[in-house]
């Protein structure tokens, strides 16, 4: 129960703090409306329906979270072996899923989301001007790295040990052929 106990708390933490970034930078855009919690996660609602969205600002209230997680993912990531080590298993094992969720969530959001959900990309788009496929091309490389950074760096400090394809390194540094 406590192994589910850690990943169900990791979820709680991403969400508050991506949604939460939302919810403050529709804030500073005096564009705040709303904060529902749904069965299946939480929303932020804005002022300006979805269609009517013009200008930066909707670049950086939609950007801005998946910025945020990936940042706090990488920042985790370096001290993921002071993490691993700490003397209650609890916030290591926590500490371990929010790296993973940090590192890999918002990178899929911005990079298969799109065809699925939509979701923040659209934002993103309409405020920066950017175009979407560019957008998901580069969040899906960003996502592919990450998962060789977990595969290689991160799983190894945890002892975890897979013959799984999708936790396995795919890129072989040369002293390790």
């Amino acid at each position: 129960m406590r192994k589910y106990l850690t990943v169900i708390l990791a979820i709680i933490i991403f969400a508050i703090i991506h949604e939460g970034t939302h919810a403050l930078m529709a804030m500073a855009f005096e564009e705040y409306e709303a904060f529902q919690v749904h069965p299946y996660g939480l929303e932020v609602i804005f002022k300006t329906p979805v269609a009517e969205r013009q200008g930066i600002k909707w670049g950086f209230i939609s950007g801005m979270s998946n910025f945020i997680t990936i940042v706090l993912g990488y920042s985790m990531f370096l001290f993921r072996v002071k993490i691993a080590r700490l003397q209650s298993s609890f916030f290591g094992s926590l500490g371990y899923w929010l790296i993973v969720l940090f590192l890999l969530v918002d990178a899929l959001n911005l990079s298969i989301g799109p065809f699925i959900y939509g979701g923040d990309i659209g934002g993103i788009v309409v405020g920066f001007g950017i175009n979407q496929y560019l957008v998901q091309i580069v969040f899906f490389v960003i996502f592919l790295i990450n998962r060789e950074l977990i595969a290689q760096k991160l799983l190894p400090v945890y002892g975890i040990k897979t013959k799984h394809p999708l936790f396995r390194p795919w890129i072989r540094p040369k002293e390790n052929r």
